[in-house]
């Protein structure tokens, strides 16, 4: 499930304990590995205990804790594996290889930071940006209808690049534009009436998309 979520392969280690290293209790233990910026560390350890933990908790509880195998009728007293997994650590991991400085421009020195997330992992799924304050009211309705499916930002200061890259900061997949098109002000195009910009994170590519039909578009862009 973590490569499923965006980890690189390439990070990721197992690595057996030898003899030494293993408690009095296990057989055997292996750890899942990653490779941080300060060097390689464990994720996950998964330990095989044997039966040690059910043997011991028999003797406490003065009662036998086995299992009765029903095709060979044999009993014997279970092995417990246990999965120890660092949250904090599984965190730092998935943020590391989300993290991205991209050049836009060399020449003017121009450089955007992207949090590449996994859309399950981002913070917020989309944002709602009115290209301008006396847009907030159609903004206002877009992002009302859209918080009740995702988790949704909002935003309307500063200039609507600015506002692009702050949401590429912190992982929001897609920025919803409400601009003078959609409400049909000033010199508007009437064929994009009710249309939204949607623009998204990882390749800045921009696509109109009916309000009608914005929340299945984000539905099966986010696979939720």
């Amino acid at each position: 499930w973590l490569l499923s979520l965006g980890m690189n392969p390439e990070h990721l280690h197992l690595r057996d304990h030898s003899p030494e290293e293993l408690c009095f209790y296990s057989k055997a233990t292996t750890d899942l590995e990653y490779d941080f910026a300060f060097g390689r560390g464990e994720l996950w350890g998964i330990a095989d205990r044997t039966d040690y933990d059910l043997n011991q908790h028999a003797k406490e509880c003065g009662k036998t804790i086995d299992y009765l195998d029903p095709v060979n009728n044999e009993r014997y007293v279970p092995y417990v594996i246990e999965p120890s997994l660092g949250v904090e650590r599984v965190v730092l991991a998935f943020l590391t290889d989300a993290y991205d400085e991209e050049v836009v421009d060399a020449e003017k020195n121009d450089v955007r930071t992207v949090l590449r997330l996994h859309p399950a992992l981002a913070p917020y799924k989309c944002a709602v940006l009115p290209l301008q304050k006396n847009l907030s009211e159609k903004a206002d309705e877009v992002y009302a209808a859209l918080r009740k499916k995702f988790s949704t930002t909002y935003d309307l200061t500063g200039s609507i690049g600015k506002r692009y890259r702050r949401q590429d900061e912190i992982g929001t997949p897609y920025c919803v534009t409400v601009d003078f098109d959609t409400v049909g002000e000033g010199e508007s195009d009437p064929a994009k009436l009710g249309y939204v910009t949607v623009r998204e994170r990882d390749s800045m590519k921009q696509e109109l998309v009916k309000i009608d039909e914005l929340e299945a578009y984000l539905s099966a862009k986010l696979g939720c």
